[in-house]
């Protein structure tokens, strides 16, 4: 992603992603991680299908089936679905807004470390005694009585990975408010950076209870406080309200940029513009503001009182309707186009009526009374799956296909991912779609096994199947993507020959500074107006060519990362826990304890200062820097595929 590949030592590059403020790089820093914890989590959901294959099976054991749910809903929703978005809005957004690089390149660092090494504290806990195993939820009344340090891995994780995704969602918000160029107007702006846009503010708004509920549960576990121990004058029901006032607008976090996603795609493919673009960006602001409006509606069956639950339940239903706004603006998109039928318009072909299947099953659940009936069934579980893959895992293959050439200077096979494509949706729809039929036949979600001859045992045995048809779906990806590293460059903008905003109206490979001039934006879908026009190059400029002020890297961002992750550590072995002192979990003495906080926090604060006391103030590439590189671009380009002047 980087400009004309200069030959670097294998030493030199890990130094180069260690250190880099690229929003390029950090995208790809992303999609590695993110590909790798999705991979895990999809492991640990094949586990518990092999489990439910047959009836008293014993493939797991209890507890480890509690650790597997746990880490799965945990793992693909923190750690995979919402680093895999920032890769697309990290790779993508400054492009398409026209911006050399985000608002603040050194907090899109941190933010990623923080974000990685929370997530490999919390994996650390299948190896230092066992996972959290009270749902990915942890409410409260399970969790303070979980033995063993599986919850303390849980809260100090995700409080460390979350700090990291509230960095880079505020860092996002100022980047596509302040770094557009010139005559992007906020209607003007591609629907993928709007929903970037509405989707940070949620991480703003959201993450702050979250962050809440997190620490009132560490210092319950930590020090015997009791916030939500009911025995003690505290709540248990206070957790499920933090928890959910953040989990509710959690799901618009991550589904939000994936509608954006299919808002690039679908055009593209139909050749047409997106119909309704102003009432696609009123519906993505509408659901953001709903979002927040919604939260109780996991709660029905807690006793709020029928009050409540009415005001909840309307909430719920009129979320839908900016929804369904959206849909039928795809529809309306795709009729009457000239369709070409790609990967990635296979994916959103896919995505329609999957996502609806998932939304309708949403609003029957709306109605408190059904809720009653099916919460904590098998029902529940297939609606969120429909949401959660049909809307948004199918948005991150098929942006994958979409940007690729963009992201990496090369294309993933078509065939093979029409293949992967197939593979996976049936599979898909193989495993899910019975589990609506298991939850009304009675079946209740998180058992680890379940009795014979009650009608259950076809339904969880073709489910199963269908989990490993997604298993080998994404085996191919990965297979495609390692293909691609060998094939040859593309070295060449719009790859898919139909492109209407301005990430393709740049020739691969790209500079690193993205753009030698800041373009003029002439209306919506800037690309398409020039190509109309017959603009070679793709552009107008808003300025003539000047120096080219870029950030320096720093190794900074991920030693204050490390400070954090060796403070977990103090604490997650605190010496005054109700675990600790029941003798239930392994603690150290107090000294070493608090030692390990101070030196953790220590370093992470002592990082702060360095940085507060350094001028920090980049460096400017000069004209004649900016020329030559562009004219090395070009020779690279025009040598083609006989690899270029490296």
């Amino acid at each position: 992603m980087s400009s004309v590949a200069q030959k670097k030592g294998f030493g030199a590059q890990v130094w180069d992603y260690l250190t880099t403020v690229d929003h390029k790089k950090i995208a790809i820093l992303y999609l590695a991680a993110g590909t790798l914890f999705f991979a895990i989590a999809g492991l640990e959901a094949l586990f518990m299908r092999f489990q439910l294959l047959f009836p008293e099976n014993t493939f797991v054991s209890a507890g480890m089936f509690n650790q597997l749910l746990t880490m799965h809903g945990t793992t693909m929703l923190f750690l995979a679905a919402t680093p895999l978005l920032f890769a697309f809005m990290n790779a993508i957004v400054p492009l398409q807004i026209g911006a050399r690089d985000v608002a603040f390149p050194f907090l899109n660092a941190l933010g990623f470390w923080l974000f990685f090494l929370g997530a490999v504290f919390l994996h650390l806990s299948f190896f230092l005694g066992g996972a959290p195993d009270a749902g990915w939820t942890s409410y409260a009344s399970l969790s303070l009585y979980s033995p063993g340090h599986g919850i303390d891995f849980y809260v100090l994780g995700l409080q460390i990975s979350g700090a990291g995704t509230l960095i880079s969602g505020i860092n996002f918000i100022v980047t596509i408010i302040t770094m557009r160029a010139p005559g992007m107007t906020f209607m003007r702006m591609p629907l993928f950076t709007w929903t970037s846009l509405v989707s940070s503010t949620l991480i703003l708004f959201a993450f702050p209870p979250l962050t809440v509920g997190l620490f009132l549960m560490l210092v319950d576990r930590m020090f015997g406080a009791n916030f939500f121990e009911h025995t003690m004058g505290g709540n248990t029901i206070i957790w499920e309200h933090l928890f959910w006032i953040f989990g509710h607008p959690e799901v618009y976090i991550l589904v939000l940029p994936a509608f954006g996603l299919f808002s690039e795609i679908i055009p593209v493919f139909a050749r047409k513009r997106l119909f309704g673009y102003s009432s696609m960006v009123f519906a993505t602001i509408l659901i953001g503001f709903l979002g927040f409006m919604v939260w109780a509606h996991h709660m029905f069956t807690t006793g709020l009182g029928a009050t409540a639950n009415a005001i909840f339940a309307v909430a719920t239903m009129t979320i839908a309707v900016p929804t369904g706004m959206k849909v039928f603006n795809w529809i309306l998109t795709i009729w009457g186009g000239s369709i070409k039928v790609t990967v990635p318009m296979l994916y959103a072909l896919g995505f329609i009526p999957s996502f609806v299947a998932g939304g309708v099953t949403g609003v029957m659940q709306a109605a408190a009374p059904l809720d009653y009936q099916l919460h904590d069934s098998y029902f529940i579980v297939a609606h969120f799956h429909y949401v959660i893959v049909g809307g948004i895992v199918t948005a991150l293959f098929g942006a994958a296909h979409f940007y690729w050439p963009i992201m990496f200077n090369r294309a993933l096979n078509e065939k093979l991912g029409v293949l992967t494509f197939w593979i996976f949706f049936i599979g898909f729809h193989l495993t899910f779609f019975l589990q609506h039929f298991l939850g009304l036949m009675g079946m209740p979600r998180r058992v680890f096994t379940y009795m014979p001859d009650q009608g259950w045992d076809l339904f969880n045995m073709i489910s199963t199947i269908g989990a490993a048809m997604m298993g080998v779906g994404v085996i191919l990806l990965v297979l495609n993507v390692l293909l691609s590293i060998k094939s040859e460059p593309l070295n060449r903008r719009d790859y898919w020959g139909d492109g209407r905003s301005l990430e393709w109206a740049l020739e691969t490979p790209l500079p690193f500074y993205n753009f030698k001039q800041t373009p003029l934006v002439r209306g919506y879908d800037p690309y398409w107006i020039e190509k109309q026009e017959g603009n070679k190059e793709g552009m107008v400029y808003a300025e003539p060519l000047g120096d080219i002020h870029m950030p320096n890297n720093s190794i900074l961002p991920l030693i204050m990362s490390i400070g954090t992750f060796i403070a977990a550590f103090g604490a997650l072995y605190s010496p005054w826990g109700k675990q600790a002192l029941a003798g239930t979990a392994e603690s150290v003495s107090p000294a070493l304890s608090v030692g390990l906080i101070v030196v953790g926090l220590g370093i992470t604060v002592g990082s702060m200062i360095t940085r507060s006391l350094k001028d920090d103030l980049g460096y400017h590439v000069h004209v004649a820097e900016v020329e030559a590189i562009e004219k090395d671009l070009a020779q690279f380009r025009a040598a083609g595929k006989k690899g270029g002047n490296n």
